[in-house]
């Protein structure tokens, strides 16, 4: 057999905990039913305090958005809530949600595409609004009139950076006015100065490239030093978000992976995946073509280092590191994690319904089973899921890791049989309901009643798609959390607890501590 191709999942010690308890993890199975989301609302607090540090490192100050899009859950909102932290909405719901769940106005920033509904509450409650462009500015600043609200707080989205005399741009995006419209902008501002006040500038990129980022920065930078030219007083810079995560506990691992998934895409090794899916790969006439549409799963620079490492970098054109050239100005930095954030904060269980072989098709032709051998590999495992793709987004998102096997019976039974291969597939009458496309390797083979735990699902990967297709119920979520101070990992056999995640309230849930 060839050597398996892991890519096992980077557990810090609280979700390392949780996925140890294996007893607590079928009964909420058990009882709530598959798919069930877990989350853990206090690994979110832990998080933000190491962005704040960052802040501290830098001696700046300025407001940490979690961009609320990653993740629905109200546990974790209402604990980021008790904190210090801000939130960033891009919906109507959101704003609804954030406030009912404790966010002051002053600790909310309403961005992405906006409707008139969206725009009145944001403008009612007192938010802070990201305007995208004039007729977004002009469409607010009616509201305000109409309904004789007071002055609304509001930030001006740039894109389109360049810097002089360096050969560097930033990427397109459909979010912001383009920094050389700034000037039309301004007069538009100056217009509605009676309802609005600008209080900053910012950007939204989508990429992970640090030398984009800090072009667009400095971009923002020179902005507001127009904007006070023009005798307005704005003071913060918001970069968005784009900080990453790292969800492979081995960066070998990913090298060798997807060298393997090139050298498949060559023809120069067996099939990996499904009916050949290449993810973005092509040969052609044995020439690599395309590139890997995939995340950078093991990324050792994420999250908070990332801000750090960002912050460090000098300025494009004016050479002295970013924080510098904010600190200077006495400009505040806003920043809006969505995966960062909730990095380590939930885990995806799915119950294995059915293990068969994908060679044990009904084909007695012996060409017929050649083709099926190099379509899904000689000896693979096809392993159904109480679930579907759409509750496990980690594909969709283009991230590659493993599942973690919690097995139902206890141990002490049949010795383990070794690693084995297997697509990991979902409980829609769909061909392409592939919970995995690629070939998945685990250390023992599941058996029917065992769960798979897919971790780090808490960013955009656990429900931002999920759907009741085919009436195939969408995964409930509940929130877990162990005796112990709310900002530390607890003791290693602490006590799990739980409520449904519409009933987890901060603090509350520790004084009654649920059922475990």
């Amino acid at each position: 057999m060839d050597v398996p191709l892991y890519l096992e999942p980077r557990l810090e010690s609280r979700l390392a905990s949780l996925l140890r308890a294996r007893t607590f993890l079928h009964t909420l199975a058990g009882g709530l039913g598959s798919p069930l989301n877990v989350v853990l609302p206090d690994r979110m607090a832990e998080n933000l305090a190491a962005f704040r540090a960052v802040y501290r490192r830098h001696h700046l100050s300025g407001g940490i958005f979690f961009a609320h899009k990653a993740n629905r859950s109200s546990a974790l909102v209402r604990r980021l809530a008790a904190t210090e932290a801000a939130v960033d909405v891009a919906s109507l719901g959101e704003l609804q949600h954030a406030l009912g769940s404790g966010f002051v106005p002053d600790r909310v920033m309403a961005t992405g595409p906006k409707n008139p509904e969206f725009l009145w509450l944001a403008a009612r409650s007192g938010t802070t609004v990201n305007i995208d462009s004039p007729g977004e500015l002009a469409e607010l600043a009616a509201l305000v009139r109409d309904y004789r609200l007071p002055r609304t707080r509001i930030l001006l989205r740039l894109s389109g950076f360049c810097t002089p005399g360096v050969r560097l741009l930033t990427r397109q995006s459909r979010f912001g006015t383009a920094e050389a419209e700034l000037d039309g902008l301004l007069k538009s501002v100056e217009r509605h100065r009676d309802a609005v006040e600008l209080t900053g500038v910012g950007y939204h990129l989508d990429t992970t490239s640090p030398a984009e980022k800090a072009v667009a920065l400095e971009g923002c930078v020179k902005a507001l030093d127009t904007c006070r030219a023009r005798g307005f007083t704005p003071r913060a810079v918001d970069i968005g978000g784009g900080f990453g995560t790292d969800y492979l506990a081995d960066g070998a691992q990913w090298q060798r992976y997807t060298t393997e998934l090139t050298n498949a895409a060559l023809g120069t090794r067996p099939p990996m995946t499904w009916r050949r899916h290449t993810y973005g790969l092509r040969n052609e006439n044995g020439t690599l073509r395309g590139a890997l549409a995939l995340y950078p799963a093991h990324r050792p620079t994420a999250g908070a280092q990332y801000l750090d490492a960002l912050l460090s970098l000098p300025a494009p054109s004016l050479g002295r590191p970013l924080a510098t050239l904010l600190l200077e100005n006495l400009y505040e930095l806003h920043t809006e994690p969505g995966r960062a954030l909730v990095d380590q904060c939930g885990v995806t269980l799915a119950r294995v319904l059915e293990v068969r072989r994908t060679d044990t098709a009904e084909r007695t032709d012996t060409a017929d089973r050649a083709e099926a051998a190099g379509r899904t590999g000689p000896g693979h495992l096809l392993v159904r899921l109480d679930a579907n793709a759409d509750d496990i987004g980690l594909e969709e998102h283009g991230v590659l890791v493993d599942p973690i096997l919690v097995p139902r019976a206890a141990p002490g039974g049949a010795p383990d049989a070794g690693p084995v291969t297997c697509y990991l597939a979902g409980n829609l009458c769909l061909e392409a309901d592939m919970i995995t496309r690629r070939a998945v390797h685990l250390p023992s083979a599941p058996h029917p009643g065992d769960l798979l735990a897919f971790a780090n699902t808490a960013g955009y990967c656990m429900d931002f798609s999920a759907d009741e297709a085919q009436q195939q119920p969408v995964a409930r979520k509940v929130a877990v959390w162990q005796d112990g101070p709310a900002d530390g990992a607890g003791r290693e056999d602490a006590s799990w607890h739980w409520c449904l995640d519409e009933q987890y309230w901060p603090h509350v849930n520790r004084r009654r501590k649920g059922s475990a």
